[in-house]
């Protein structure tokens, strides 16, 4: 065998780890809204809260330390630039973050995620490419756009199959799926928090200095992009606490914290963490997917829409397992599960045209 050859499975073989690490934080992010229905007598903010405590703050403060490289500090490290331009981005992200929470407590977890996830992976793969001069009608900037392209033909067929749902359902099915089911409201509200969702990309784009600093102190590329993760998210989680704070004294539900017996506190705080946990392997993922995927450019570049193509189509799992599709007619779930192969698809197309 050839030396060319040998090169070229290796490759390959990268291409399929770095994505199957992708996959798997993808299923944990998808998965992380599912312990809500675990956790008891706390309103939604108070909740929201709490878990955002552990995943943006707790756990990606622990993965940041990976990246440290020996003998350095996070501070030294965030000293090497975009440090500032990370945490705004992250605030703005914040607002996309927080709205995200909306948006499925307005469509549930499949429609929500879908909508919201769609939205987000179009901006936050297209913007960092823009911003950096990319050509997107010629060569490899052609092929990212192609594969959003084909992403959001998938979200769309996905959104279809969710106004689908709306119309074969009666109020109380709605009710029963979704306790506060209102598509116009979670449409314009998932809109929203797609596109500033984008903004997450943006921020680890902004900390590239930290991460080749990072790389330049001996850090392995597994883990060098964790310290600039959680200054996407400390920004994040700024505007998530200031609202979720604004509503507890609006709501009078501060007392959630302390008013619930132990057994209840320790339950909801454990939930709260795995929560935390679930939606924070999806960074974690992808930072440790991504530097496998090093020898494709766009395959690198397309890692962003990769994640939220794969949250989409674990969350419609999740959906179908919740029962949030109950009720649905054959033809409903026929064109929601083309949507799911339309969204693998466009990992598929954009991996083969870089093998």
């Amino acid at each position: 065998m050839s030396l060319s050859a040998v090169c070229k499975r290796i490759n390959s073989m990268n291409t399929l780890i770095g994505l199957l690490i992708i996959a798997i934080g993808s299923f944990g992010q998808s998965s992380s809204y599912v312990p809500i229905n675990k956790v008891k007598e706390w309103s939604w903010e108070s909740f929201w809260l709490v878990q955002g405590v552990f995943a943006w703050l707790v756990f990606p403060l622990l993965g940041a330390f990976l990246g440290i490289p020996d003998g350095g500090n996070l501070l030294d490290l965030w000293s090497s630039g975009g440090a500032l331009p990370a945490i705004v981005y992250g605030i703005l992200w914040g607002v996309g973050g927080l709205t995200f929470g909306l948006s499925m407590r307005y469509l549930g977890v499949a429609l929500g995620q879908s909508i919201s996830l769609g939205t987000c992976a179009a901006f936050g793969t297209l913007f960092p490419a823009l911003f950096a001069g990319k050509d997107l009608l010629h060569g490899d900037g052609l092929m990212l756009l192609i594969g959003v392209c084909i992403t959001l033909a998938g979200i769309a067929t996905i959104g279809y199959a969710g106004s689908l749902r709306s119309k074969n359902m009666t109020e109380e099915e709605k009710k029963a799926a979704v306790k506060d089911f209102a598509l116009t409201k979670g449409l314009l509200v998932a809109l929203l928090a797609g596109v500033m969702s984008a903004c997450f990309a943006l921020g680890l784009d902004a900390g590239t200095p930290i991460k080749e600093a990072a790389l330049a102190g001996g850090v392995e590329p597994l883990y060098a992009g964790l310290p600039v993760i959680f200054l996407v998210t400390l920004g994040g989680f700024c505007t998530n606490a200031a609202y979720c704070i604004q509503q507890n004294v609006k709501n009078k539900t501060g007392k959630d914290y302390f008013s619930v017996k132990s057994s209840i506190f320790v339950n909801n705080l454990l939930f709260c963490a795995l929560a935390g946990i679930l939606w924070y392997s999806q960074f974690f993922g992808l930072e440790m997917g991504k530097s496998f995927l090093t020898e494709s450019p766009v395959l690198l570049a397309f890692s962003w829409s990769i994640l939220m193509s794969l949250n989409v189509t674990f969350s419609n799992v999740w959906g179908i397992l919740l029962k949030e599709w109950k009720g649905c007619g054959a033809r409903t779930i026929s064109v929601l599960v083309i949507g799911l192969v339309v969204l693998v698809a466009s990992i598929v197309v954009v991996a083969m045209a870089q093998s």
